[in-house]
């Protein structure tokens, strides 16, 4: 693992999405999945199950059976009708490999990965390649982004509902070189205000927990920083205590409606929130980029922030 690759990575986003937007808007890749499906079981494991509560969670919206599983987790056999949708960036995640040694009936596997000669990709009915480049750092970044991209184009396909996903992963092209492009603007007061001695907190609401969850990991996995995930509603039930004790420094992914319940707490104890997309009254800091009024393009943008954030401290150390 390398901080300089990991930020060349992330500078490649813009490049790596817009060829992903050519290829989806030359064919569906989910053209061949059976036409009766009953339920939908994600597996994967770190920033490929986070991607995949995202699209569970949307699923269930629109009255399909989803569950997004750790791929450790052992599924018991899947009822008929069932699609098994393993992610996995490398290929040759052990859980998942695991998972589909398991017996799976008539279930029909898709594998989400990057490399389409990999053991998993192998073990699949179908196979639908993330199109996400070398990663050379070791950190999953651009394969995260595929990830949730490639999700919500299954999500549609399976609900008949949904953005056009290449004009989708185009407007997300155009906010992450926004993002890149302005970093001079805004990154250094984002160091500044989430570089406390307790680490970093980050919160999404329910419909883009992925984006908590990936930004808190890639401050762990690149400059190995403590940093944890919260759900907007869940955080007045299990981390408001924090800021009573801590110098509480967290980076805010509004959307949720209970966005002002918690910046009521963090307000009155005197907190630091580094807003990410919109105005929020009380944060210490907002950072606006092209396109963040759209949720679907937050959804597959905002981590963005956290991992400049990371590959700068990363760097520096």
């Amino acid at each position: 693992m390398n901080p300089d690759l990991f930020l060349a990575d992330l500078e490649a986003k813009p490049g790596a999405l817009y060829a992903l937007a050519g290829e989806l808007g030359s064919g569906n890749p989910f053209r061949a999945l059976p036409r009766d499906i009953r339920r939908v079981v994600f597996l994967g494991m770190g920033s490929s199950r986070y991607a995949a509560r995202v699209a569970a969670l949307r699923l269930r919206a629109a009255g399909v059976d989803a569950v997004a599983e750790y791929a450790s987790a052992l599924p018991h056999r899947p009822a008929p009708g069932t699609l098994v949708v393993v992610v996995s960036a490398t290929g040759n995640s052990r859980e998942v490999l695991d998972a589909l040694e398991l017996p799976l009936g008539d279930a029909t596997v898709l594998a989400l990965t990057n490399d389409p000669q990999s053991a998993v990709a192998k073990r699949a009915d179908l196979v639908v390649p993330l199109l996400a480049g070398v990663e050379q750092s070791g950190v999953a970044c651009r394969t995260f982004q595929h990830t949730l991209a490639l999700l919500l184009a299954l999500v549609g396909q399976l609900t008949g509902t949904g953005p056009d996903i290449p004009d989708l992963v185009r407007r997300t092209a155009v906010a992450s070189t926004d993002l890149l492009d302005r970093r001079d603007e805004w990154l250094d007061r984002a160091l500044d205000l989430l570089d406390g001695p307790h680490g970093v907190y980050t919160i999404a609401p329910a419909e883009r927990i992925s984006s908590a969850d990936q930004s808190a990991l890639m401050v762990r996995e690149g400059p190995r920083r403590s940093a944890t995930a919260c759900e907007t509603g869940d955080w007045a039930h299990v981390d408001v205590y924090l800021t009573r004790t801590l110098d509480y420094r967290a980076l805010l992914f509004p959307g949720s409606r209970y966005d002002g319940q918690a910046m009521e707490w963090i307000r009155e104890r005197g907190s630091t929130v580094l807003a990410v997309g919109a105005d929020v009254p009380g944060a210490r800091g907002v950072i606006r980029y092209r396109g963040d009024d759209d949720p679907d393009v937050a959804l597959l943008s905002e981590t963005l922030v956290a991992e400049l954030v990371a590959a700068a401290w990363w760097i520096r150390q």
